[in-house]
């Protein structure tokens, strides 16, 4: 090996032991870091092992799309982000991640006020419990389309709560005297105890009873 071979490969060595410094110091950060600097984020417990893995938790609430160009990462972002972002996607609110965040903060201020829990706990139980296991397919057998019941997978299970629950707050919100943390909040608890009630819950029993149909 050359003398310029080998200090490329030292230099190389430096800037790995450099980066997992870097990352071994923001986690001792972020580990006793809380989110909205007020709710823990450690000890959370997840009842349905399927979605798990795709139920990230972390302190941090804005991640500046540090995810955005990598395909399929969707999942690294924490769920309370994600929650965030669905809030945006309607056309009043597009682009608008301050006032969206300011809504679920608000919110999981309220949640802990009516169930005194941590709310961060509260959207995980929401998110499990509001996942729809089944959907339903267009098949096309001769030119003539038939539906077919198929199983959903565990992130896409993820995707589809979290949509009906952004969804769910938008519409009790919209054009009426009930303010959006207020409906979010309403929501979250709501989906938590598995109220048939509340929008999340009923498009997950609305969902299942259609593929029901189509096996």
């Amino acid at each position: 090996m050359s003398e310029s071979e080998a200090a490329e490969e030292e230099e190389q060595e430096a800037a790995d032991e450099e980066v997992v410094a870097e990352e071994e110091a923001e986690h001792e950060a972020a580990t006793g870091a809380k989110l909205f600097e007020k709710w823990d984020v450690t000890g959370i417990e997840y009842v349905d092992p399927s979605t798990e893995r795709y139920l990230n938790v972390t302190p941090v609430e804005h991640t500046m799309g540090r995810h955005a160009s990598k395909q399929f990462q969707k999942s690294e972002i924490s769920v309370v982000e994600r929650l965030i972002n669905r809030l945006m996607q309607t056309g009043e609110n597009t682009g608008k991640k301050q006032q969206a965040t300011r809504i679920v903060r608000d919110a999981f201020d309220l949640v802990h006020e009516r169930t005194d829990e941590n709310p961060v706990q509260i959207l995980v139980r929401a998110v499990e419990n509001a996942a729809p296991r089944e959907e339903t397919v267009r098949l096309k057998y001769g030119g003539i389309s038939v539906p077919q019941a198929v199983d959903i997978a565990p992130q896409r299970r993820v995707d589809q709560a979290l949509m009906f629950l952004a969804q769910g707050a938008y519409n009790a919100s919209f054009k009426s005297p009930t303010d959006a943390h207020e409906a979010l909040a309403s929501q979250l608890t709501g989906a938590a105890d598995y109220d048939v009630q509340s929008y999340a819950i009923n498009q997950k029993e609305e969902r299942e009873r259609v593929a029901a149909a189509a096996r």
